[in-house]
Parts: C-alpha cells; structure tokens; sequence
C-alpha cells in the first residue's frame, strides 16, 4: 500500500494550484473522460473500486470534494483531474448512484525493475543516475519516455550523438512490471572540423591549436581530443580569450560559437564567429595605493609590463597577483587589487591603473571539507594556506586550491564560502570529488644504454586515503634490472617532513666499453631511509642514508683484461649520508620553460663499513622562454651545468662504484661512461674508461616546435654540449691516460612525448674529443624533456 491518509493531505493542498497552471483541454487531450454529474443534492458517501494496491483513504484525499460536500459538477470534475494528476491511475472515472459518489480507477503498475542492455559506452550505474524511474516506483509511459530521453543526454555527455535507447515493457504478474532499456552505442561522434570566422591576425591552424578540441585524425585514438563536448567547448571560449588577452587584443570577443552536427549523426562542424578588434600597446600604468600607509613604492617592480609594450593579459595578472602577495607579506591581510583599464581604440593603446583598496574586513569562521569519502581531512587540510581564524584572503585561498590539485587524488575541487554567524565571518567550503589513485603501468621500448626493455609497475598516491604513496617498480632490460620498492609519507608525523624508505636492487651488464675485455657487470642492493623538509614553495632540503653491498664480477679472464677493474673486482659495502638542498624556481615541474632550479648534494660516506669518501655534486638549469621572439611558447632555451668533486678520506682508495662518470646523457656525441680516465691496453689502443673524482659538464639547449601537428606530443631541439673528467688514481706501472681536457659534442634531435613516457631520440657529433674517448653519435633514450 502506498501513503496513509494523514500523509498526503499537504500534497493534496497542493494539487488544485499546480493544475491550475495546466490548460482545461490538457488532461482531456490525454483521453481523461469528462465526469458528467448532476448537481443537486449532498454527498452521503465516496465508494471507491478497482483499487488493489492503493488504500480508499488515499484516494479520496486527492479528491477535491468530500461525504458532506453538495454534489458540485465543477468540483466532481475537478476531483477527476486531480486523481489523474497523481500519475497513479491509468483511468478514472466518477459516477452518481443516488447521494453516493462511486470512483472507479484502474492502478497503473509498478516498476519491479530497471533493467539495460547493450549499453557499453555508459554504464548501468551512470544510466541508473540519470533516470526517475526506480524499482517500486509507479510506471506510466510519461515516466518511461523521460528516462530515455535521460539516458540519450547520458550518451551525449559522452560524445555519442548516434546513440538509441528504446524503452521495452515486461508485463509481470500483480500488476507490475520490468523496464529494459535496450541501448545502441553507435559510432562516437567526433569533431571533423573547426573554423573561424573574423580572424584577420591569426591562421585558421594557429587558433586551431590555441583550442584543446581537434579535428578528428587517426594518431588521436590516446587523447579522446577529437571527441565532442559541450563542456570542451566552453572552455576553449576561455582558451581563445585568453590567447588574444595575451596578445594584446583587449577588445577580443566571441559573436557565437556553434556546433552543427552532420546529418549522418557521425560528426560535428564546430564554427567560432570572432571579433578580434585592435591590437593595444601600453600607454600608461600606474600603481594607486588607497590604503594610507602602504606606499606606492613598496609595490615598484612587480608588473611585468612597461609603457610602450604590448598589452598582455597574463603579465598584467601575474603583476596583480604579486601585487596581492606583496601586499600581504607586509602585513595588509584585507587588501584587494583592482584593476581597471581604459583603451583607445583610436590611438590603439591602453591605460592600466591598479588600485590597491582595503577590503572589507572578513574572517573565516570555519572551513567545511566534504565528498572525501575515502581521503582524511587532515591530508586536505595541511594543504589549505589558511585556517579557522584567519583573514580571508582570495590569494591565499586561489594557492589553497592549486595545493589541492596538486594532490591528484580528486578529480573536481572546488573553494566556495558561505555567510558565517555574523556579517564579518564567512564558512570556507571546500567541496572534492574523489578519483582512483591507484595505477598499473606497463611499457617497453629501447634505449641505447640498457637496450630492449620492459617497465612495470604498481602505486598508488593516496595509501587508504592517508596521502602515503606507496609503489613498487621494475625495469628489465637487455643490459640491466631495476627493482625497487617505496614508500613516502609527503606529511610525516602531521608536520612539515616528508620521510619514506626505499628497498632496491640494481644489476648493470658490461658496463661501460664497446671493447670486450674490458666489460664487466656491477650489482647493488640495499635500502635507504629518506627525510626532507621544506622551508617554503621553492626551497627544501632532504637528507638520506643508505646502505648498501656493492659488487664487481663477470670480469673476462683473458690476459688482456684492465688491470684497474681487475684490482676493484669483489664485493664492497657502503654506509653513506646525503643531502640536497633545492632552489626550485621553475613555472612548470613537468614541462619548465622559464625560471631557474639549482641542486647540491654532499655524500659523506665512513660510517662503519668500507667506503670513505666526501662527494659534492651541484647542478643548475636555468630555462629563457622565447616566446617574445617567436611567438611560440614552444620556443624555450635552456642553459645546464653539473659538476663532481670526490675526496677519499681515512686511507681509502676509492672504487669506481664511486667515482664519476661522463659520456651519453650528459655528454652526448660519445658513448655512455665513454669520457675521462682510460687504462692504455696497448700502445696504439686503450681499454676502457674507469672514471674519474673530478667533473664538470655543462649544456645549450634550445627546444622549437616541428611543423607538424602538437597533438603528436613531437618537439625538436639543438644543443652543445661541454664537458670533462679526470683525477683517477694510477695502480703500480699500469698505464692511464688522464686528460682534463674539455670535450665537445653538439648535434640535433627530436623529442615524442607518448602516451607510456617520453623518447628523445638525438644525433650529436664530437667536435673535440682525446685519446680513448668513445664516441656514439645516435642515441635514444628515455626520461623527462629536460
């Protein structure tokens, strides 16, 4: 049965006023037959008949007129449209027997269940989301045709524009019966061209680019890019805004944007009618202080725009966000930036006024997270740079946001605030939407210095929602294993410490030389302990200990074998502590192309075990975007340099397993490990490089775009390349040729960003290079860009 008398009398209040809002031929047009009953006389009873499932007192609630009611034709009729309104009778019908009214309905079935079939692009969970329609719950044909209208939406959010959904009928016993919604999937439908309109500076292909969406191409199966979506849409509307902001064109506006799609259902036209208007240079910009005692000359400096450049966008709210920044670390916690332009269509130049004012005066009464339903609060709260209590700052709550997405453990993050308990106080919200975290990965490739080989492994980043990230990883190669398993705690004991271990077992096959007597294979298993802090955003300095046993083995026997590998040949033990400290100060960790990052690592190994030794290796890269020359972001030139100094201590000879290598990454033109000290096999040959305590290496770099499209992820790049190493020790009257000479290697190459890592695939030539030195001009190999 469904509800009780008592339970229905305020919906039924209700009904006259909704359908007051329905036409009077509306209900008719749905076949309701009109009930024609005399007037005269007074109700003595309503019987009602034809009910199995729903109790008499709920349906005389519905009715407008009740025992006692004159019998009044108007409101008899009113009564009958009521009860169809429901959605609960398939007919209704009302009749006068005397003083009696006698109801007769016919109860539309129930849902026993929701049934899909055919339905692969979107799941039965997805579809089930969507619709109204349940088990238990009433079925009219209204309700049916609803949800396929729902689940089609469903299909289009997916980009299948070409899908059907037919809505079938099971008719069961006890009046109720299963719906099966039978899906076709179809083709997915894709976006097979985009044109603008009104573009007079910039080509059809450039704009192109400037939007994530693209024309459907055969290499675009990883990306999904070509597919279309609402949602895309409206954001490349924001990407080419802010591609003409930052060109200089103020006035850009979008006309329309339309997306027609073809009349096979298979394909969109995508169509950006656009007004560019005229490209303005900076006349003027002044920085205004309304706050008294924040002086306009502490803000000096911060805006990367000078009267007579070109206006740009992402300079002008790089300067405010500094602005804002400034403002805050001197104490101006309420402080707002407001920007204010005014162009000259005219002259085409515009004025920049940014008004420094003192915000309203609002705190923040408490900070709400919710939809982390695996993920702790406290992970998402160590990353929020405020807290209960403090001034709101919209800053400091953007820089919240961007933390929380740094994370990668939520797919959707949003900051909203909500009025608090008084005017001067606001509720922070901060609402997230969870996201697997867990990954599986699997690749294979080659790589000049371990040749063919597989990657596998097992993480996840956000360890029962603790934020730990626990992985573990394998590389087998043709020259080479890598195992290792770790574990990171980014917060450890709640505090600003990252900590972690690792456990690790490295085998290297002929390690360095083409020549055969000198090959030989290096082993090293062990673990370490890990623990960093971090001072700020861009500084932080880490300390490890590892230990580990080392061994040297597989040495050819042969008489001409290198007396110095011969002499290091065994096992050795390490017991050894580091640290680094990093100045990070690049735009972008994965992919920088302005800013500078600086490393220096000291190992100090002697505590216990055999080696003893000082080691301090610095390194440097700093990144020129070049984009003001060529207008292309693609366009970056990088400057790096690396250097190595070892200083044994308390007698020890050290090792090779310790010493410095040169020759293949970091030295490209010559082969890997393939520069420095070398043993002389003979008079007229050498047997192979044993490294050296000194190095230093530095590299130009410039990286340029490839005209051919972006979406392939394929980069070009030139470079020279200098270095040198030395400082090997000489065993009894054992020949060794040790030059601190400089060598040079420069060449071209090409860089395919793929959907299982990135390949760079280089061509360099030797232009100086010394006796024994290996040379290998084509090299391929595996890594980040930089």
């Amino acid at each position: 049965m469904l509800k009780p008398r008592s339970a229905l009398l305020a919906s039924v209040c209700l009904l006259p006023s909704l359908l007051a809002l329905v036409p009077s031929g509306a209900v008719r047009a749905q076949g309701v037959p009109h009930a024609s009953v005399p007037a005269g006389g007074i109700i003595q009873a309503i019987n009602v008949s034809g009910n199995r499932r729903i109790e008499t007192d709920t349906i005389t609630a519905y009715m407008v007129v009740q025992p006692g009611a004159p019998f009044d034709p108007q409101r008899i009729n009113e009564s009958l449209k009521t009860l169809y309104a429901t959605g609960l009778f398939k007919s209704v019908s009302i009749t006068r027997d005397g003083a009696n009214l006698n109801v007769t309905v016919v109860e539309n079935p129930t849902v026993d269940e929701v049934l899909f079939s055919g339905n692969k692009a979107v799941s039965d969970k997805d579809a089930q989301a969507a619709i109204s329609l349940k088990s238990r719950s009433v079925f009219t044909p209204a309700a049916a045709e609803t949800a396929r209208r729902a689940i089609l939406g469903v299909y289009a959010q997916k980009g299948y524009y070409n899908a059907k959904v037919e809505a079938n009928i099971i008719k069961l016993s006890d009046n109720r019966v299963n719906v099966v919604f039978k899906c076709t999937d179809g083709a997915q439908t894709l976006v097979s061209r985009i044109a603008f309109i009104g573009n007079d500076h910039f080509s059809q292909g450039t704009l192109r680019d400037v939007v994530s969406t693209r024309e459907y191409a055969w290499f675009r199966f990883f990306s999904g890019a070509d597919e279309y979506s609402a949602q895309r849409i409206e954001y490349d509307e924001y990407l080419l805004h802010k591609f003409y902001l930052h060109k200089g064109y103020a006035d850009f506006s979008i006309v329309s944007a339309n997306a027609n799609l073809n009349p096979d259902r298979k394909s969109f036209h995508l169509t950006y009618d656009i007004s560019e208007g005229p490209r303005y240079k900076v006349s003027s910009l002044k920085i205004v202080s309304g706050i008294r005692t924040l002086k306009d000359q502490q803000l000096n400096g911060l805006v990367p725009l000078s009267v007579g450049d070109w206006f740009d966008g992402d300079a002008l709210q790089e300067g405010v966000d500094a602005l804002n920044k400034r403002a805050l670390n001197l104490g101006y916690a309420f402080a707002q930036v407001n920007p204010q332009v005014q162009t000259d269509p005219a002259h085409k130049t515009i004025a920049i006024t940014l008004n420094i004012v003192e915000g309203p005066r609002v705190y923040i009464q408490r900070i709400d997270i919710t939809g982390n339903t695996r993920t702790e609060d406290k992970v998402i709260r160590r990353e929020l740079t405020v807290a209960e209590g403090d001034a709101y700052n919209q800053a400091k709550v953007d820089d919240s946001t961007r933390h929380i997405k740094g994370l990668g453990y939520f797919k959707d993050e949003k900051l909203t605030t909500s009025p608090g308990s008084s005017p001067q106080q606001v509720v922070l919200n901060t609402a997230v939407t969870e996201q697997a975290t867990g990954q599986f990965s699997l690749g294979g490739g080659y790589s000049t210095s371990l040749g063919a080989l597989v990657n596998t492994g097992l993480s996840q980043n956000n360890f029962r929602g603790t934020g730990v990230n626990a992985s573990i990883n394998a590389l087998l190669a043709q020259r080479g294993t890598q195992i290792n398993l770790g574990i990171t705690d980014p917060y450890f004991l709640d505090r600003n410490l990252i900590a972690g271990f690792d456990i690790f077992r490295t085998v290297t096959n002929s390690y360095t030389s083409s020549s055969q007597s000198y090959a030989y294979s290096e082993s090293n298993i062990g673990g370490d302990l890990r623990m960093g802090y971090r001072f700020n955003d861009h500084v932080r300095q880490n300390f490890t200990y590892t230990i580990s046993r080392r061994n040297i083995y597989d040495i050819p026997t042969q008489s001409s074998s290198n007396i110095y590998i011969m002499s290091e040949a065994g096992v050795s033990t390490l017991s050894q502590i580091s640290q680094t400290l990093t100045f990070d100060y690049v735009d972008d960790d994965q992919n920088p192309t302005s800013g500078l990052l600086l490393d220096l690592t000291t190992d100090f190994a002697g505590l216990g075990l055999e080696a003893k030794y000082i080691r301090v290796t610095p390194h440097m890269s700093y990144y020129i975007p070049l984009e003001h020359v060529f207008g292309s972001k693609a366009w970056v030139l990088k400057f790096s340099g690396t250097g190595g100094y070892l200083k044994p201590i308390w007698g020890y000879n050290d090792k090779i397993e310790d010493r410095f290598f040169l020759g293949g990454d970091n030295l490209r033109g010559f082969a890997d490990g393939g520069v420095g000290p070398s043993a002389v096999a003979t008079a007229n040959s050498y047997g192979g490089q044993i490294g050296g305590r000194y190095m230093w290496a530095q590299s130009t770099e410039v990286h340029f775009p490839l005209p051919v499209s972006p979406d392939l992820g394929v980069s070009g790049f030139a470079f020279v390349d200098v270095g040198s190493l030395w400082g090997a020790r000489t065993i009894g009257n054992a020949a060794l040729y040790n030059s601190s000479a400089p060598r040079v290697g420069a060449g071209v190459g090409v860089s395919w960003n793929t959907p299982f890592g990135l390949i760079n695939l280089s061509l360099a030539q030797p232009v100086v290079k010394k006796k024994g030195d290996q040379i290998q001009q084509f090299r391929v190999s595996f890594g980040t860009r930089f």
